[in-house]
């Protein structure tokens, strides 16, 4: 390429970064910083609301049955008929937190749910809170969404795209000429103040760009699934669930939720029971999800077993082992973007990753800073 074009898009590329991160800048340390708590949301949450930690005494006890807990999230809430969906303990000092997906207080909203808290050694009721309404949730939110539900989210994925453009010209920025490498890599020793801001702005910006970059991507298409998915079903069909039901059969009960559970892993011998989702009214079903090893999520796993509420028979079931590359990709982008895919390394990892974009906006706001007292000086000189 001619000296004279390499120069035109150095100055086209220089103009992108420069707009593109003091306009979106904020944005991006306000969710690498939201996104690194959020790595520890669960653990975070277990903290800041002690009432929901189990003694180490009481955690040796038997366990109530997954009915038992059921009953008692009834009681508390009569008026909830629709399904819920409890999620098994973390570990033997948690609690069963059960979510109600369509609490008519929340209508219009994407996502909202009824968040209760059920002791699984005694069957009792710790708490009940909307989502949004308490710190690790609002935090969830604003991360996502900017507080703005659904248009919040198409923001953040626009953004986002925008902020993977200010990343890729910031190494085509970068890229140093054949022989340089060693200098573009590191900070030197004894340079001018502004020379240290600048080799402290593009090592941090070089070093952490693989994470950013999966960051970034796996974000970007979390928030607009309904711009991506499509693609992505087209190179790759994705999983479709058919509609599975229970025909009301008068006189006959359904099945508890333990039965339910025993039929599922039954199916999975080798799976963790993660999730039981009661029937949704007389024609609903159960919908039990379970880890299978290998999945990359244990929060969220794919392996899901169907059965009928009141004759206990399997209606249907999903295998992510047997899935194609479509959905294994799909499967894979939450605990990509959080690092569950790792384990607590991954996590850790995302979590420091988080810090990033501030130590990258305040550089890069020192260096322009400097840049433009520079030219002003450079001016006065010349006037």
């Amino acid at each position: 390429m001619p000296a004279a074009h390499r120069i035109k898009w150095r100055k086209l590329w220089l103009g992108a970064h420069l707009y593109l991160g003091l306009s979106l800048g904020l944005l991006f340390v306000l969710a690498g910083l939201t996104g690194s708590l959020l790595v520890f949301y669960v653990e975070l949450d277990e903290i800041l609301n002690p009432t929901l930690h189990i003694s180490v005494t009481q955690a040796q006890q038997t366990p109530q049955s997954y009915e038992a807990v059921f009953q008692a999230i009834g009681q508390a809430h009569p008026e909830r008929k629709a399904a819920w969906r409890l999620e098994m303990p973390r570990h033997n000092q948690a609690m069963v937190m059960a979510r109600y997906y369509k609490p008519v207080e929340k209508t219009g909203l994407s996502f909202a749910p009824l968040i209760v808290w059920v002791n699984p050694y005694n069957a009792e009721v710790a708490g009940s809170r909307f989502w949004g309404e308490f710190a690790m949730t609002w935090l969830f939110d604003l991360h996502y969404a900017l507080l703005l539900d659904g248009t919040g989210k198409t923001l953040m994925g626009i953004a986002g795209f925008l902020l993977l453009i200010a990343l890729l010209s910031g190494i085509y920025l970068w890229w140093p000429a054949s022989g340089k490498w060693r200098q573009a890599l590191s900070i030197k020793r004894g340079a001018s103040r502004p020379r240290f801001i600048f080799d402290l702005h593009k090592t941090h910006g070089v070093y952490s760009f693989a994470m950013l970059l999966l960051i970034l991507v796996s974000g970007v298409i979390l928030e607009l699934p309904t711009v991506f998915k499509p693609a992505i079903n087209y190179l790759s069909p994705l999983y479709q669930a058919t509609a599975n039901q229970s025909p009301y059969q008068p006189g006959y009960s359904r099945i508890s939720l333990d039965q339910a559970a025993a039929i599922a892993t039954a199916r999975y011998p080798e799976a963790i029971l993660r999730w039981i989702e009661t029937p949704d009214g007389q024609d609903g079903c159960y919908r039990i999800m379970l880890y299978q090893q290998g999945e990359p999520s244990f929060r969220f796993p794919k392996t899901t077993v169907w059965i009928d509420q009141y004759s206990g028979a399997v209606l249907s079931t999903r295998n992510p082992r047997q899935e194609q590359s479509g959905d294994t990709f799909i499967n894979w982008l939450h605990p990509l973007h959080n690092g569950e895919i790792a384990g607590m390394a991954g996590r850790l990892l995302v979590f420091v990753s988080g810090f990033i974009p501030a130590i990258l906006y305040v550089t890069g706001i020192i260096r322009w800073l400097q840049k433009r007292r520079a030219r002003q000086l450079q001016m006065i000189k010349a006037g």
